[in-house]
């Protein structure tokens, strides 16, 4: 297993099974820049921070179901689900809070991490955020 596999993997871990943001802040270079669909492009360690927290706050359940993993050269690469139930409130990309909706999720997703000097300096997390807002239910089905 290479740096980038381990340091995805410890990512993801402390994430999405012991819902610490400190230890996945630790997997992240200073200047850092994670892509996701919701909020777009969030950089540095600070924003990142936010990002998670609120993330791992709304489902404090929230765990990964993977499907897939790949590693090649300085990128790792994951294929899963997130399952978890919204039980926190989340921030929406307007800024406004949502309150919790109690619904549990289950939304297939695709993790890209490039890695340098052991640490990540460029996730891109994909995931369906309509079908996110669906399960929540705040979309019409």
């Amino acid at each position: 297993m290479g740096q980038a596999r381990e340091l995805l993997d410890r990512m993801t871990a402390a994430a999405l099974e012991a819902h610490d943001v400190d230890a996945t802040l630790a997997c992240y270079s200073d200047d850092a820049v994670v892509v996701t669909p919701d909020a777009g492009e969030v950089k540095g360690r600070q924003q990142i921070a936010d990002y998670w927290r609120q993330f791992i706050d709304g489902f404090p359940d929230g765990r990964w179901e993977e499907i897939s993993k790949v590693e090649s050269g300085n990128k790792a690469v994951d294929e899963g689900y997130f399952i978890g139930t919204n039980t926190g409130s989340l921030q929406l990309p307007t800024g406004e809070s949502m309150e919790p909706t109690g619904k549990q999720i289950k939304i297939r997703s695709v993790d890209i991490a490039t890695v340098e000097n052991g640490k990540i300096t460029e996730h891109h997390l994909y995931f369906d955020e309509l079908e996110f807002q669906r399960q929540l239910g705040l979309v019409a089905s």
